[in-house]
């Protein structure tokens, strides 16, 4: 277990009781004490949690929504897998549109590294990491919707994107979800993140979500758009048989990397 996966399992141990222990923690995840309690001083560091005697509390400011940045390790083959598939999909000159998230993130990396030399690329989006990797690439030309930045997902949101999506028109979006099923479409958990996200959609040519099996059938709080309104659903090959029949009842197409 590297870094970044101890520090993702740590948070998640304390969203889950509230407290850990140094000792405790390190036979679970089988290092020393002294690794543990390093991560620990690093997350009380980035303010994530709160340190005690032999162990550490949830920081009383922090809602345990993970930041993104310790999501990233999650099914990181699989999404590298969905970005590359995705981003193989986009014409020449094309004008994209992508949410936040780890999966579209990926994409947008796939994007840079199939880059035409000699054109060039539009990329609108809502995720400020993104902005962030694109923004000092020159053949990329990029649109940063306006908006409130969320801490959890590093996406603007708020009335401030439409103003600017409603003068646009997009080629293709790439839509990270929380949820999607071919009976209720795509979801989010957070409502401020599905009304961009559902902005996105409705002002692309072409919807396309990218999303990893396990958010297949999920559930989560806020719908995004219909499934009518999606196109192609790129996942990985944990998606079943029965998960293509469905989709593709609903004229969906599912393309399993």
């Amino acid at each position: 277990m590297n870094r970044y996966e101890r520090l993702n399992a740590l948070l998640e141990l304390l969203a889950e009781r509230g407290r850990v222990e140094v000792d405790e923690v390190a036979a679970e995840l089988a290092v020393s004490g002294a690794t543990i309690r390093r991560d620990l001083d690093h997350l009380a560091g980035q303010r994530l949690l709160s340190r005690t005697r032999g162990g550490a509390v949830a920081h009383p400011e922090v809602a345990y929504d993970l930041p993104q940045r310790y999501r990233t390790v999650r099914r990181a083959g699989e999404k590298q897998r969905i970005g590359k598939a995705a981003a193989e999909r986009v014409g020449r000159g094309a004008v994209v549109g992508m949410n936040g998230g780890t999966t579209t993130t990926e994409v947008a990396r796939a994007l840079v590294a199939n880059a035409d030399a000699d054109g060039v690329l539009t990329v609108v989006t809502n995720a400020l990491n993104i902005a962030g990797e694109l923004a000092v690439r020159p053949r990329v030309k990029l649109v940063v919707t306006g908006g409130v930045a969320r801490p959890q997902s590093y996406e603007l949101v708020s009335p401030l994107a439409g103003r600017i999506l409603a003068g646009l028109n997009l080629d293709v979006v790439f839509l990270g979800v929380d949820a999607i099923d071919p009976d209720a479409g795509a979801y989010a958990d957070h409502e401020g993140e599905a009304e961009v996200n559902r902005m996105l959609a409705e002002r692309a040519h072409r919807v396309v979500v990218v999303a990893d099996s396990s958010k297949i059938g999920a559930r989560a709080f806020a719908e995004i758009c219909p499934i009518g309104l999606v196109h192609v659903l790129v996942t990985d090959t944990g998606a079943t048989e029965e998960d293509v029949r469905r989709f593709g009842e609903r004229g969906v197409e599912v393309v399993r990397v």
